[in-house]
C-alpha cells in the first residue's frame, strides 16, 4: 500500500478567489501569489492518487491567521475525509502563533482529525513565544497520542517562498517539547535527521521523530533516499509528496534510480506510515 503523508487541499472557493486572501494573510500571499503556485481540491487529489497508484493520503490545509478561514478550511478537510473514506486521513491545520490555535485544534481532534499539521511558521517571530504556543498545541495531542506534522526547512542554501527563518535548534527544541508524541518533520526535518548520528542526547530527543520526503526533488540529490535509509532506523522515513507541488510519480522514480533497495522503498512509501497512523 502506498501512503502519501504530506498533501495540501483547498476548498474550491479559496482556489477560485485566492487573491481575496492576500491582504489579510501575508503567509498565504507569500506562498500562493506567484502564478505558478498550484492549489488542488480533494477531488483533484484523488484523481492524482489514482494516476500514480497512491492508496491513501494524509491531507491538511493552511495555517491561516483568520479564525473563520482556518475553521472553514478544516471543515473542508474533515468533510473530504468522510466523502472519500477511507482514502484521506485528515489533519487539522492551525496557525501556531495564534492564541485561538489550541481551541480550533481541540475542536478538530474531537471531530475526527488524526492529528495536527502542517504546523508552520513562514515569517519572522519571537522564538520563545513560538515555542510556548507550540507547546499548547502539543498538549492537545499528548493525551490522544495524535500525530503531529511540523514544517521544517534547511537553514542554508537557496532562498524560496516559505523558507522559514528558523534554525535547526528551534526544531530540536520542538522535538524535546513534543516528547512522547509521534512527530513528523516535513522536508527531511530541514536536515535535523543528520544529527541522529550524534552519540549523546539527540537519539533520545529524536526517538519519536519521523521525517517525510516532501519537496525532496527540489531540494536534494536523489541519492538522499539511499543515504538516509542507511543512516536512520528503518521506520523513520515517510513518503510525502507536498502535492500539488510535485506529483508522487517523480518521487517513486527518483527512489528507484537512487538504488534504494525494494524492501526499504516499500517501507518508506507506505509500510512505515501505515504503522504510524494505524491504517489497515
Amino acid at each position: 500500500m502506498r501512503i502519501d503523508v504530506h498533501t495540501h487541499i483547498f476548498p474550491p472557493e479559496i482556489i477560485w478567489g485566492r487573491e481575496r486572501h492576500f491582504e489579510s494573510d501575508p503567509w498565504f500571499k507569500l506562498l500562493y501569489s506567484p502564478p505558478k503556485s498550484r492549489m488542488a481540491s480533494a477531488g483533484v487529489l484523488i484523481d492524482a492518487m489514482d494516476e500514480d497508484g497512491v492508496d491513501r493520503a494524509v491531507v491538511f490545509g493552511f495555517p491561516w491567521f483568520d479564525t473563520d478561514t482556518v475553521t472553514r478550511h478544516n471543515d473542508y478537510i474533515l468533510e473530504s475525509a468522510v466523502k472519500y473514506s477511507p482514502r484521506l486521513v485528515p489533519l487539522a491545520c492551525v496557525n501556531p502563533l495564534t492564541r485561538s490555535g489550541p481551541i480550533e485544534a481541540e475542536r478538530c481532534l474531537r471531530a475526527g482529525a488524526a492529528g495536527l499539521g502542517e504546523l508552520a511558521v513562514y515569517g519572522p517571530c519571537d522564538e520563545r513565544t513560538a515555542l510556548g504556543r507550540f507547546r499548547d498545541l502539543f498538549d492537545c495531542c499528548r493525551s490522544r497520542r495524535s500525530v503531529l506534522l511540523v514544517h521544517a526547512n534547511e537553514p542554508v542554501g537557496h532562498v524560496y517562498p516559505g523558507k522559514a527563518p528558523l534554525g535547526l535548534d528551534f526544531y530540536y527544541r520542538l522535538a524535546a517539547d513534543a516528547a512522547g508524541i509521534p512527530l513528523i518533520f516535513g522536508h527531511w526535518g530541514g536536515g535535523l535527521c543528520f544529527y541522529e548520528l550524534l552519540k549523546k542526547e539527540a537519539r533520545e530527543v529524536l526517538a519519536n521523530v519521523y521525517y517525510d520526503t516532501a519537496a525532496s526533488p527540489f531540494l536534494y540529490d536523489a541519492s538522499i533516499y539511499r543515504h538516509m535509509s542507511e543512516m536512520l532506523p528503518a521506520g523513520k522515513i515517510l513518503f510525502g509528496s507536498d502535492y500539488p507541488l510535485i506529483k508522487p510519480a517523480r518521487y517513486f522514480r527518483e527512489m528507484a534510480e537512487s538504488g534504494l533497495p525494494e524492501p526499504h522503498m516499500q517501507a518508506i512509501c507506505g509500510g512505515n506510515a501505515a504503522r504510524l497512523f494505524g491504517l489497515p
